[in-house]
């Protein structure tokens, strides 16, 4: 793998490797002010790549939705994770150049020869010149980003003129249109701790209400937004989105853990003896065949004007 060596983009040295140990779980390096809040370890890499697949069946085997062209070289994927969406693109576009930054080095070496992986604080600013990416891939950044029209600005400014920004975010609010969350109260609990959490950490979890506007204050046009409902298990009659909603399931199935474990005990300091209690309920939620609970993913893409 390669790595800038500037500014936001950190050389490997042991420092990056240096993960921080939490009730056994990893998480990214103290290298970064970022304080993220979700761990980089195996099994949240699972749940990473299995949100990756529930994504691309809900887009029906898509990877994006903005209308990019089919020559496009160079590609920025910004919180790459498990870097799955950027091997893919690759694999897609064999003659695209695709990039992909995280906080922490864990993506795979074994990837094809158009993929390049480094070390980056999406956060701070970008280390790339002006005009560089035909298309910017954001995804899932929520309870990462302090100002979200900063990101966006940042991608504005490197992205090439006629070049999209795509971001997608979920909205992690358990609703239902019947009523039937409120069978499991603890679904709210999850719901104040990710908004106690994220004004703790000055990093808001809920940001619908930020993302479209962000994109418009950064510069960019030709703005669209979309909104899917996810759910949360198989119970939707129609068979895609029962499809989604049996991975939704999977990757909070096996992974709730990591989604909460240092909001409850190291941001908030909630009560340790009553983490393993709210563990139980969520996965008794999840199994509740009678709770029709759902998220909201919502994307907006927008072009970078051609110069004048």
């Amino acid at each position: 793998m390669r790595f800038h060596r500037e500014s936001s983009t950190a050389s490997v040295s042991a420092s990056i490797f240096e993960y921080r140990q939490v009730q056994g779980r990893t998480f990214h390096s103290d290298k970064f002010t970022t304080d993220y809040s979700f761990p980089n370890d195996e099994q949240q890499l699972e749940s990473v790549d299995i949100t990756h697949h529930y994504l691309t069946v809900l887009l029906d085997g898509r990877l994006f939705l903005a209308p990019i062209k089919d020559d496009v070289q160079r590609v920025l994927d910004v919180g790459t994770g498990s870097g799955i969406w950027a091997i893919d693109f690759a694999d897609q576009y064999p003659s695209a150049e695709v990039t992909g930054t995280d906080l922490s080095p864990c993506q795979p070496k074994w990837i094809p020869p158009n993929v390049r992986f480094e070390i980056d604080d999406a956060t701070e600013n970008w280390t790339w010149k002006d005009n560089t990416f035909d298309f910017i891939h954001i995804r899932y950044l929520f309870g990462a980003v302090k100002d979200w029209t900063a990101l966006f600005k940042e991608a504005y400014r490197c992205c090439v003129p006629g070049g999209w920004m795509q971001s997608g975010e979920a909205d992690i609010e358990f609703r239902s249109d019947d009523g039937t969350v409120d069978q499991e109260p603890v679904l709210k609990l999850c719901k104040k701790l990710y908004d106690d959490g994220g004004a703790a950490m000055g990093r808001p979890f809920f940001v619908h209400d930020i993302q479209q506007k962000a994109v418009e204050e950064a510069g960019f046009v030709d703005i669209k937004t979309v909104d899917y409902k996810i759910p949360i298990g198989d119970w939707p009659k129609d068979p895609k989105l029962a499809e989604v909603g049996r991975f939704v399931k999977l990757t909070l199935e096996n992974d709730i853990e990591g989604y909460t474990l240092m909001l409850w005990n190291n941001v908030l300091n909630w009560p340790r003896d009553e983490y393993q209690i709210f563990l139980m309920g969520m996965r008794k939620a999840f199994r509740n065949r009678s709770v029709h609970s759902y998220f909201l993913v919502r994307y907006v893409y927008g072009r970078k004007p051609e110069e004048t």
